[in-house]
């Protein structure tokens, strides 16, 4: 599988989202640890997490918990794979928005509750999961610079965030701001200034819902003709080309589709090494 950047770290062009495998309507514990193990197996190097993918009976952190015991029974040396999770948000709220924490001290405690749940010596990416509109955004963000020099991350991102916050994060974090996580696909778009942003400054762009969310991944080739047609031309899924198109905006984009089946995330994990040519981009661009 391709490859790309994230901060020092080289990983899978294709990342795995792990949210569906922990909210409401998730599968069984089999199941989400199978697709984990087919991601692996695929040469996904990259997964995606938050302590809020949870239910509010279960509390945060059952995806974190999964993931970890996922890479803990795969049969494989797993040191290579980047876990990136996130704080700020929690889920305690049933069938409601998720409240906000943004508070340093909240946030610190986050990420090393996180850490336990997820092992090792350090996070290897921590990602500040959505603006407080109570505290300051420079002030949560110096919450992720604590946490670099004290050890407990080794890298630090941000999510749902504007311009004006990337570049705030960038002040703060001295440079240090190595990814940026926003929902984009072809059917929701908004995220482009931040993607061509990102792709300016050589920061990592990584699509959340890049196929459209749960509710929509699954009409996407209905919805969107020209990527049905190019995916009948190929003989590939409408995922795979979607994908694709992603991935050939620019080269730190990194899609992180959530999956909770195998076959789902294998096919994904293919849109890495499916070129596009000029014309086919430029027709799922336009559309």
């Amino acid at each position: 599988m391709r490859t790309r950047t994230i901060g020092t770290m080289t990983v899978s062009a294709i990342g795995l989202g792990g949210m569906p495998m922990s909210i409401t309507g998730r599968p069984d514990r089999d199941r989400s640890i199978a697709t984990i193990h087919a991601a692996l197996d695929a040469g996904v190097t990259l997964i995606d997490t938050a302590d809020a993918y949870t239910t509010a009976e279960d509390g945060q952190g059952h995806n974190e918990e999964l993931i970890a015991e996922a890479l803990g029974s795969y049969p494989s040396d797993t040191s290579h794979v980047l876990v990136a999770t996130k704080g700020g948000l929690i889920n305690d709220r049933p069938g409601q928005t998720w409240s906000r924490n943004g508070a340093v001290s909240y946030l610190k405690s986050a990420a090393k509750e996180s850490l336990a749940r997820l092992g090792g010596d350090a996070i290897g990416l921590y990602q500040f999961h959505r603006e407080d509109p109570s505290i300051d955004y420079a002030e949560s963000i110096g919450a992720l610079a604590d946490l670099i020099d004290d050890g407990t991350i080794l890298m630090a991102g941000i999510s749902n965030a504007t311009i004006d916050m990337i570049e705030i994060a960038q002040r703060v974090l001295d440079g240090q701001l190595v990814s940026v996580q926003n929902q984009f696909s072809p059917l929701r778009r908004e995220g482009l200034p931040e993607l061509e942003y990102c792709m300016a400054h050589g920061i990592a762009y990584l699509p959340w819902s890049p196929l459209g969310g749960i509710k929509s991944a699954a009409d996407l080739g209905t919805t969107q003709s020209a990527i049905q047609q190019i995916a009948t031309q190929l003989a590939v899924s409408p995922h795979r080309v979607a994908l694709a198109w992603e991935l050939a905006l620019g080269e730190h984009v990194i899609p992180i589709p959530g999956a909770s089946r195998p076959t789902s995330i294998i096919d994904s994990a293919q849109a890495a090494d499916l070129d596009l040519t000029a014309e086919q981009i430029a027709l799922i661009s336009a559309a």
